[in-house]
């Protein structure tokens, strides 16, 4: 009987005893609404790599600190409705919290934050419901690799960072800002500088910027472009005289197994423009070249 009740002693114990909770927060999408109380540090699962964007105005108001998938937010006075954002750092997916902040007399449990229903197929997958192994060929994409680098790179510079669609595997690559550059416009006036460079699978996109140094309108032609690219797509189809609103575009070149430093020339061998002449053209050639000698 003193077993029993010492059993039962014990039962009790383990039914009652202090648990910590933790409130769960689905992500569908909507913004997730977390209040904070002043003074008391409340923490965020997340379960993933993520980078928190915080607006300015509350550096001297919100401490801010991420850790193994865990965020960790302290506010040290009160604060208005404001939206962070979390970053993904793999796939560039968001999650959009909305915190405020108010005196209390005790912290706020802490919050998991789960994915809610099966997200929908993204922009660029390649329609896989899950990895197979890498003895398996993995499936063609339902858009081109050229056409989700080109958009990825051009929402990455000119949209606000909660417009852009997320693309698994794609990858930032670091790139030198001084890369020479002079070989890839020879017969136009302008000065291009390379602003950032992605990689998705064997494909790279690489963004640079376009400058007319001329004081007229200029007119942009693809095949204007001396190196190896897959693909080619100005942000602008022409640009404006020199110091005029419009002198400037972006123009994104997609390379193949290598970057944009190795598909320019003259790091390319030397092409001979004869060799795609008819015979006749090229027998032509031959001998204007032996009359001038």
């Amino acid at each position: 009987m003193s077993r029993l009740r010492h059993a039962l002693a014990s039962l009790a114990l383990v039914l009652f005893a202090p648990a910590h909770a933790v409130e769960i927060m689905r992500w569908e999408r909507l913004p997730l609404s977390v209040p904070l109380v002043v003074g008391y540090e409340r923490v965020i699962f997340v379960d993933r790599n993520v980078r928190v964007g915080v607006p300015a105005s509350l550096d001297d108001r919100l401490r801010v600190q991420s850790a193994a998938g865990a965020i960790y937010l302290r506010a040290s006075e009160p604060i208005e409705p404001t939206r962070l954002q979390l970053q993904d750092a793999e796939t560039g997916a968001l999650i959009l919290l909305d915190i405020s902040a108010q005196p209390g007399e005790a912290p706020l449990e802490p919050v998991r934050i789960i994915e809610g229903e099966s997200p929908a197929k993204r922009y660029g997958d390649t329609g896989e419901e899950r990895p197979v192994p890498a003895t398996v060929p993995q499936s063609a994409r339902e858009t081109p690799v050229p056409v989700v680098l080109t958009r990825y790179a051009a929402q990455s510079l000119y949209a606000p960072l909660r417009t852009v669609e997320p693309v698994n595997s794609i990858s930032h690559v670091n790139l030198r800002r001084d890369l020479a550059l002079d070989t890839l416009l020879p017969t136009l006036p302008v000065r291009a500088r390379a602003l950032g460079a992605w990689r998705l699978e064997d494909q790279w996109v690489t963004a640079v910027r376009l400058t007319n140094t001329a004081a007229y309108w200029i007119d942009l032609d693809p095949r204007a472009l001396q190196g190896d690219f897959v693909a080619a797509t100005f942000q602008h189809p022409d640009l404006g005289p020199a110091g005029d609103s419009h002198d400037t575009t972006v123009v994104y070149l997609v390379t193949r197994g290598r970057g944009l430093a190795q598909s320019l020339l003259p790091t390319l061998s030397p092409v001979d423009a004869a060799l795609g002449l008819p015979a006749s053209g090229a027998a032509g050639r031959a001998r204007g070249a032996d009359d001038a000698q």
